[in-house]
């Protein structure tokens, strides 16, 4: 299997720098400056799972029009880098590969189904807290790392997802190839959005909200505004994975946060209206009242506002 990966960042570098070391056919598709830095070294991997230094096969966007086609090509680009992103992958998805996308939310889908057409775009996602150090290092900020992949609704069985499960599990990845990835997808999205409304608002980790007066109370209330945003959708989170979000979104002391919250913290671009606009777009379309989701929709957006500003 012929692997591309798009950019070389935190979650794309992570996993595709872990197949790479495992022996896969691995190519980054990152712009010049990232190739060249990445030709002279490889790409560094700094994780509590393992550190790697793996020599890299890069190509640029200029390269990929001669390059043997690929079967596959994980997409690993923010929300608002979407539409320069399939720009860039267009040649490889001409010349015959799939889109497995690991975007955080599902708003991605419609653009890539209009572009590349329903049977090219596959459905994925992971969980993975990682980012790129100043050196150009990945760091990997937490043991979690996994991908989930599958066929979406009406797609017929793609013997390359089969492929990509048998390099995971060379790569000693956790991943799960899931006959249902619509409800792993409201499983992470339910969560995520919770996770990231929650502690952009109170611009703060999990463990220094649950420490406040109400802090329990209302990212409970939150959690359960997203489940409810599920369950309209048709796709209702199961009870053990509900409970599971429900105690890492409510531990005492923890120090997790969003990514979009260490975005913005840094005073860069979010995905907020990925992620939790769209949920509330989705909650309105549905009728479902979800107060919380609103404020932090509103509070998000002053964000974005003043930093344009």
């Amino acid at each position: 299997m012929r692997l591309l990966v798009l950019g070389a960042g935190g979650t794309g570098g992570y996993f595709g720098g872990r197949l790479a070391q495992a022996g896969i056919d691995v190519s980054f598709l990152v712009r010049p400056a990232r190739a060249a830095l990445m030709r002279e070294r490889g790409l560094r991997i700094r994780s509590p799972l393992g550190d790697a230094d793996v020599p890299a096969q890069v190509i640029t966007a200029d390269e990929l029009r001669d390059a043997a086609p690929f079967d596959l090509i994980l997409l690993s680009c923010k929300a608002y880098d979407l539409d320069s992103a399939m720009d860039a992958i267009a040649p490889a998805v001409d010349a015959g590969a799939r889109v497995v996308p690991l975007l955080n939310g599902l708003r991605h889908y419609e653009a890539l189904d209009a572009r590349f057409g329903f049977d090219n775009v596959l459905g994925g996602l992971c969980f993975i807290s990682a980012t790129l150090g100043p050196d150009g290092d990945i760091l990997h900020l937490g043991k979690p790392a996994s991908m989930t992949f599958g066929e979406r609704d009406g797609q017929a069985s793609e013997d390359r997802l089969k492929a990509l499960a048998a390099a995971c599990a060379q790569a000693a990845i956790d991943h799960l190839y899931t006959p249902d990835i619509a409800q792993a997808q409201w499983v992470k999205y339910s969560f995520l959005t919770a996770l990231a409304a929650g502690t952009c608002l109170m611009r703060a980790p999990i463990g220094t909200i649950m420490a406040g007066e109400g802090g329990v109370d209302f990212m409970t209330a939150l959690h359960e505004e997203c489940l409810a945003v599920a369950a309209a959708s048709g796709r209702p989170v199961p009870p053990s994975a509900q409970a599971s979000a429900r105690e890492t979104l409510t531990a005492l002391d923890s120090p997790l946060k969003a990514s979009m919250l260490r975005d913005l913290e840094a005073g860069q671009r979010i995905e907020a209206s990925h992620i939790v606009g769209d949920m509330v777009r989705r909650a309105l379309s549905d009728g479902v009242d979800v107060p919380r989701l609103q404020t932090a929709w509103v509070a998000l957006q002053a964000y974005e506002q003043q930093r344009d500003a």
